[in-house]
């Protein structure tokens, strides 16, 4: 039951918060944080659907974590909601790139349990609550300007940023192109070894016999130059004669 050493407030916000008394506060449902050094200093958790006030726990409140629960030690600070839609946040602002054009929603964050300190933000460039959405890493330094609800960046498109995870659909666009890219090297080394073969030199001369008459010196030859006239005309054994001196016809 011991507290990770990074976590995502998404998980946090997930569990159900119980003190040291053995009492249910109710599941987190807000971040309680301090935007302009990147810390987060805290949640809210609701103890009951029917009543309106909500309870603020500090982050070095919590003491444990399992599966389902996160444990604290001590009393929370009780509040309203009116009162808490009024601490600044980061979440759920929209991050703009260096055009001022919308790239996406900052969703969720990364933090050190044991400072506060936040390591990451989440974007999602659709609705967050679509299951399977891509997530990006964004990191408090690339960070431009913030103001309520607006976070101002040098970047130029959501892919200037490395991916947390990939939806189906990015997952799979991605597949496909390293599988175009693989195939466009093999094609790429398929035609270097082509060209190099046609650079290497003739092999006529490596390996051949050294009795082999070239093709030029038989197009050289004359096919009269041995011609003999007396053998030619000396008459030809008949075809009868050869049968006639065979014992067996």
């Amino acid at each position: 039951m011991s507290l990770p050493d990074q976590l995502l407030l998404s998980d946090l916000l997930n569990h159900t918060v119980r003190c040291d008394r053995g009492l249910d506060h109710g599941p987190g449902v807000m971040v309680w944080m301090h935007p302009p050094v990147h810390r987060l200093l805290g949640w809210v958790s609701r103890p009951s659907a029917l009543r309106l006030s909500r309870d603020v726990w500090r982050l070095d409140q919590c003491c444990g974590f399992t599966d389902q629960q996160v444990f604290v030690r001590g009393d929370p600070s009780v509040s309203d909601q009116a009162t808490l839609d009024r601490l600044p946040t980061l979440i759920d602002a929209d991050l703009i790139n260096r055009h001022g054009d919308r790239l996406g929603t900052l969703v969720d964050l990364s933090f050190s349990t044991a400072t506060g300190a936040i390591r990451e933000y989440l974007v999602a460039r659709s609705d967050p609550r679509l299951p399977g959405s891509s997530r990006w890493r964004l990191t408090p330094d690339r960070i431009l300007d913030q103001r309520p609800g607006v976070v101002s960046t040098g970047l130029t498109t959501l892919e200037d940023l490395p991916l947390h995870r990939a939806s189906l659909r990015q997952d799979l666009l991605q597949r496909t192109q390293r599988w175009r890219d693989q195939l466009r090297q093999m094609g790429d080394r398929a035609g270097d070894r082509l060209e190099g073969w046609l650079d290497e030199p003739p092999w006529q001369d490596e390996g051949s016999p050294a009795s082999a008459p070239s093709r030029s010196r038989l197009d050289d030859a004359d096919p009269l130059e041995d011609w003999e006239d007396e053998l030619w005309n000396q008459p030809q054994p008949s075809r009868r004669k050869d049968r006639d001196e065979d014992p067996w016809v």
